[in-house]
């Protein structure tokens, strides 16, 4: 689990051995309007959870409940409210945390982030490649209807939220004017270059300046099947094509990384390929507020490709 990624059949092993200190977590979020969307009939992701089919044993985290709210969604919860959320899903500062989303990969790196590496969660936490559609790919026993017993409640621990991991508005703008970090954003090229309409309204579309493009789809398969992540000389040819200096990759000292995207849950899907190709946690963060915050602004400079294939000035 130490890489951040487990395939189904390993965890189908733990499960057949009754695994202790094992927690599966069911982290879907679904985003309306996309490929992403929930799928026909869906009760939405805790309804869905609810209903079934679903991993045996799997607790739910609602990502847009466990949350700072306000005008952003689903920003990084503070700590008490975080430790009152895994004190209830019965996860401990070591418990060993499998993730999985029902889309594939999709929201289940957002968990990961945030637990492994926004909170430093200190036991092993890692994603299912190919979440629920692969284990059901490959037959492995599913649960549906009525919950099993609930997990007993952890003590409530002190969790403490690094900092460093999460950027806001103003150090994105301050790097702008003296750069310092490279800034990934995870966006389909078309909304990257301002080609595309943002799916939330009020949106100007294009990107922050000095910003790579490495659009998370590129970094999954594209075939029939579940959604899994490429295996990871794969993943560093898609990072090395967007433009990523990989020479030094593993030093924990080379230049950082801040990843951005529609509303900070797909660049965590670039950090935990970042992470399969080599790249140390200590040198990402996620822009938290991301494109939501970003192009909401009027005073936030974006650039887009213009009619002569030329960046330009987003007015």
């Amino acid at each position: 689990m130490e890489c951040g990624l487990v395939s189904c059949e390993w965890l189908k092993e733990q499960l057949d051995k009754a695994a202790p200190n094992l927690r599966i977590v069911d982290a879907t979020w679904f985003l309306p309007n996309s490929p992403f969307a929930a799928p026909q009939g869906s009760k939405g992701a805790a309804g869905d959870y609810l209903a079934g089919p679903r991993l045996p044993g799997a607790v739910f985290f609602d990502i847009d409940a466990v949350a700072t709210h306000g005008d952003l969604p689903h920003m990084l919860p503070n700590e008490a409210t975080f430790a009152a959320a895994m004190g209830a899903l019965g996860i401990e500062p070591g418990t060993d945390v499998v993730a999985y989303d029902r889309l594939g990969i999709f929201s289940a790196p957002r968990f990961w982030y945030t637990l492994k590496v926004a909170f430093g969660h200190t036991g092993e936490v890692a994603v299912l490649n190919g979440g629920l559609p692969r284990w059901q790919e490959l037959g492995f026993t599913v649960e549906s209807g009525d919950l099993p017993e609930p997990p007993p409640p952890a003590p409530m621990a002190s969790w403490k939220l690094d900092a460093r991991a999460v950027w806001d508005l103003e150090q994105v703008e301050a790097n702008i004017a003296k750069p310092e970090a490279l800034v990934l954003d995870a966006r389909a090229a078309a909304r990257f270059h301002g080609e595309a309409p943002e799916p939330r309204a009020g949106m100007r579309g294009g990107h922050i300046p000095g910003s790579l493009n490495v659009p998370f789809v590129a970094l999954l398969s594209s075939g029939p099947g579940a959604r899994t992540m490429l295996p990871p000389t794969e993943l560093r040819g898609v990072l090395q094509s967007a433009g990523l200096d990989l020479a030094g990759l593993s030093s924990t000292d080379g230049q950082p990384v801040v990843i951005s995207c529609g509303s900070g849950l797909t660049a965590c899907v670039v950090g935990l390929a970042l992470y399969q190709a080599g790249f140390p946690l200590q040198r990402w963060s996620v822009y938290d507020g991301a494109w939501s915050e970003w192009g909401a602004r009027q005073d936030t400079p974006i650039l887009r490709r213009g009619a002569d294939g030329q960046e330009e000035p987003v007015p």
